[in-house]
């Protein structure tokens, strides 16, 4: 008997297969791709691409501000409603919160159909921990850019105050491609209580473009685990080199692992991270971390302009990943984020040679030895030493804005150091709760059982509307 041949996807190349499996999506073929770095050049072709607009417009973002950048996006949304495109915003309840409502009532007045991701429900609370991450605008069904760009001036900056803008990264795609764009948002969309989209003149899925970039859309979901999938397998078949670029790292045990065995086995690992604190007591402790990936070989840097926002992995000059996902736990597994995956030379090119620009700006992390002797049998963990770098940037200024968002860096640094000593502040934490329950017995048990009666309330709504969501 002879078997016949596989054809369609189960044919392709095991590595591709993977890939397929992992995003959650074919590959589709023929786009052009193009790279966007920061804010002014992101914002310019986005308002090029909403001007060109002739049947819709979709946009969907974690956070829009109402500022000079927020107004003006949303000046031209509502000409283009009002000219008879149709227009569509979803926009995140938690991430957007300081917007004031008539930023949005003047939106809808012109005509703009505007919908909020995730508002604190009763019926279904624990939501609220699942927010939409995504930063995407695709026009017309073929035109879409997505990347790590929120909506306001913290990406724009102001070159007459010595503000510069933050360091980010997105992608223009043309093709066929942004038709997959278009689904993930129909997705998120319908899910935030839309009416699904009915009029759709985007291009079909089967329709082949003229570009060369071959593009795998990864639309996670909650417990889904798209990104991370992608990312393992990025990391895991990186052979010469792997460069990422992340504005949160606090990544699970499994993906540090991944990191350190890709160096120890001849891999360029390469971490661009902000500078999380001038202060060294608090840089120190944000960094504990660190030290095993520097001992395997891992090179880190920390970018010291302004604030670094990018979340990208480029590996072996052929692979390229750029998206809203953060390598930590809610964005690999709690978050609707979006990242695209592709396979495209000349961008990947691109996007090293923006790496190695920015390391221009950045300084590297070394290890140096402590000049102590072992204490108590144990070794003492060497210092980091943060390098100086030749080239020196204008000097920014820093608003109340980046200032909160720093502060929250720090403080979350902090609490990425505790993971190398976890069971110590577990063990402080529960003899906490040991003594107040010794003293306070009574309020304590009111507590404790008003917490677990709000947790099994929560998990019995999840359980019941699980079926509906698939």
């Amino acid at each position: 008997m002879t078997v016949p041949a596989r054809t369609g996807p189960e044919s392709s190349p095991p590595i591709l297969r993977a890939f397929d499996r992992a995003a959650g999506s074919q590959a589709i073929h023929g786009n052009q791709v193009s790279l966007l770095v920061d804010g002014p050049a992101t914002y310019a072709t986005m308002h090029a691409e909403i001007a060109s607009a002739t049947r819709r417009i979709h946009l969907e973002n974690y956070i829009i501000h109402d500022d000079v950048a927020g107004r003006a996006f949303a000046a031209q949304l509502a000409a283009k409603a009002r000219a008879g495109v149709r227009v569509r915003v979803l926009y995140d309840w938690i991430g957007s919160r300081g917007t004031p409502r008539h930023f949005w009532r003047d939106l809808r007045a012109a005509g703009v159909d505007v919908r909020t991701f995730g508002p604190l429900r009763l019926s279904d609370p624990l939501l609220i921990a699942c927010r939409d991450h995504r930063k995407l605008l695709v026009v017309d069904g073929e035109r879409g850019i997505t990347g790590g760009l929120c909506i306001g001036d913290e990406w724009v900056g102001d070159p007459a105050t010595g503000r510069r803008p933050w360091r980010d990264t997105a992608i223009e795609i043309r093709g066929p491609a942004a038709r997959a764009l278009d689904d993930a948002f129909a997705r998120a969309w319908t899910f935030a209580d839309g009416a699904a989209p009915d009029d759709d003149f985007g291009v079909p899925p089967s329709a082949v473009g003229d570009g060369g970039a071959t593009v795998r859309v990864v639309a996670t979901e909650p417990g889904r685990e798209r990104a991370a999938r992608t990312i393992d397998l990025m990391v895991a078949l990186s052979g010469e080199r792997l460069w990422v670029t992340e504005a949160y790292l606090s990544v699970s045990q499994r993906l540090y692992q991944a990191f350190i065995d890709a160096a120890r086995a001849g891999v360029d690992v390469r971490l661009l991270l902000p500078s999380t604190s001038d202060l060294r007591v608090v840089r120190n402790l944000s960094r504990v971390g660190y030290r095993g990936l520097l001992r395997a070989g891992v090179r880190i840097w920390e970018w010291n302009g302004p604030m670094l926002h990018a979340k990208t992995i480029v590996s072996d000059g052929q692979w390229v990943r750029i998206g809203s996902s953060n390598l930590n736990a809610s964005s690999l597994l709690a978050n609707w984020e979006l990242d695209v995956l592709t396979d495209d030379t000349q961008l990947a090119l691109a996007l090293e040679d923006q790496y190695l620009n920015d390391l221009t700006e950045s300084s590297e992390i070394t290890l140096r030895p402590r000049r102590f002797p072992a204490i108590m049998g144990r070794t003492v963990p060497p210092r980091l030493s943060r390098a100086s770098t030749e080239h020196s940037p204008a000097p920014h200024r820093r608003t109340f804005m980046e200032r909160r968002k720093q502060a929250f860096v720090r403080v979350n640094g902090l609490i990425r150091g505790a993971r190398a000593a976890l069971f110590g502040p577990l063990a402080v934490w529960l003899l906490v709760v040991a003594a107040l329950f010794a003293i306070f017995p009574v309020p304590m048990a009111l507590a404790a059982a008003v917490v677990a009666a709000m947790g099994g309330f929560a998990l019995l709504v999840r359980a019941l509307g699980y079926r509906e969501r698939g």
